[in-house]
């Protein structure tokens, strides 16, 4: 881990975030989610991988992390300017690391960059992450009323297929509880299933919508920015083949679970892909 200081901290959105969101907020580089353990690499699939920052990165993505400590002074700056503008401002927190990854607990840079936004209110802020750590901002996100939202990362219901695919994850049933607490304090809460892994249908549907005001459905394929050649280049195929998983690698293989999810849910409450990020009722 290493600090540095940034030249700037809000960039304009591109890609499947711009027809919602006007800018991303990313208080680190690299994702220790992503490190190589005992058990095995974290979020094998994820494509900033595949990213200039991934594979130009100062050591294998996951072995590094960099905390842009002068975060919070320059968004306090950049919004100013912003705001003078008459420019929206709709921010999506964070697109390429996880803003509550372990380094966190003692730079404390998201929630710093969270006091600032709480003093100067963007038109809406999601919060993406999947980390236990967002609890303690807590307090910080019910202060943006109807102007945030949680997007809380789960792949599966099953317990072993999270061992075998985000070993550096926290366990399914703490993420979900995690969830009921927020909703519970009145922070609205979206769980993206990105991507799908192997999981029961029903169960998971079931545990969703008990779970989630709204939930986003995405793919190797479709989520991967690249029409699955990310997930191709990051080896998808084979680690699948290799778990004994090889039917799931299908651009199929996650539609029982968004019909049963829209049979509990409704079809206002289930997303598929990038409509789910760009539907949000306030980023309107």
């Amino acid at each position: 881990m290493r600090n540095v200081n940034a030249k700037s901290i809000l960039t304009a959105t591109s890609g499947f975030l711009a027809d919602g969101f006007t800018h991303t907020l990313n208080p680190y580089s690299g994702c220790a989610f992503g490190q190589q353990t005992a058990l095995g690499q974290g979020c094998p699939f994820c494509y900033v991988r595949r990213s200039p920052a991934g594979l130009f990165g100062p050591a294998p993505w996951g072995e590094w992390v960099t905390v842009k400590q002068n975060a919070p002074e320059l968004l306090e700056q950049e919004l100013g300017r912003l705001r003078r503008r008459g420019k929206p401002i709709r921010i999506f927190m964070s697109s390429s690391t996880d803003p509550f990854q372990a380094a966190e607990r003692t730079a404390q840079v998201s929630r710093r960059c969270l006091e600032v936004l709480v003093a100067h209110p963007p038109d809406f802020l999601v919060v993406q992450t999947r980390s236990l750590l967002v609890r303690q901002v807590l307090p910080l996100l019910r202060q943006f009323g109807d102007r945030v939202m949680l997007s809380l990362t789960l792949e599966t219901d099953r317990e072993d297929v999270r061992r075998l695919f985000t070993p550096t994850s926290p366990p399914v049933a703490a993420r979900l509880k995690l969830a009921g607490e927020f909703r519970a304090a009145g922070v609205p809460v979206q769980v993206a299933v990105s991507p799908v892994l192997p999981h029961d249908a029903e169960r998971f549907a079931t545990m969703l919508a008990a779970s989630a005001d709204r939930v986003v459905v995405d793919t190797l394929f479709d989520g991967d920015g690249a029409g699955g050649a990310r997930s191709e280049g990051l080896g998808m195929r084979g680690m699948f083949e290799r778990l004994g998983f090889g039917a799931w690698y299908s651009r199929e293989s996650h539609l029982p679970l968004l019909e049963a999810l829209r049979q509990r849910m409704g079809e206002e409450r289930v997303f598929y892909s990038c409509e789910g990020f760009n539907s949000l009722p306030s980023v309107k």
